[in-house]
């Protein structure tokens, strides 16, 4: 299935903006979040294509989110990338137990992250 619509969820308006801008100019529709509690929400509301997940977050953060997501019946199968800033490897096999398919550091390099969304569309 093609990728069009991505759900940015992000809690800095500027990661937000940014990625919004990279990922309109190539032709995707872009919806956003800043938290993980809306992430879910307008998962289950607007059933994107994929998610793209930030970790460090007040309140749900990213991987409590993407968990909710993955295991939702309603929402499982929307693939999910993390980009955040947490690095560490244990970080990242963390977020792949949780439901996550891929795993960016920031700052996100938007070439190998547009060659994720293409390899998953």
């Amino acid at each position: 299935m093609p990728i069009r619509k991505i759900l940015v969820v992000d809690d800095s308006p500027t990661e937000r903006l940014a990625l919004d801008e990279v990922l309109t100019r190539h032709g995707y529709k872009v919806i956003t979040a800043e938290s993980g509690e809306q992430a879910v929400v307008r998962s289950q509301a607007e059933k994107p294509d994929l998610i793209l997940m930030d970790v460090v977050m007040p309140g749900m953060n990213g991987y409590q989110a993407t968990r909710t997501i993955s295991r939702n019946d309603a929402t499982r199968n929307i693939p999910i990338i993390m980009c955040t800033s947490k690095g560490q490897e244990t970080d990242k096999i963390w977020g792949m137990r949780q439901g996550a398919l891929a795993y960016l550091v920031k700052p996100v390099d938007h070439d190998e992250l547009l060659a994720r969304i293409r390899a998953m569309g």
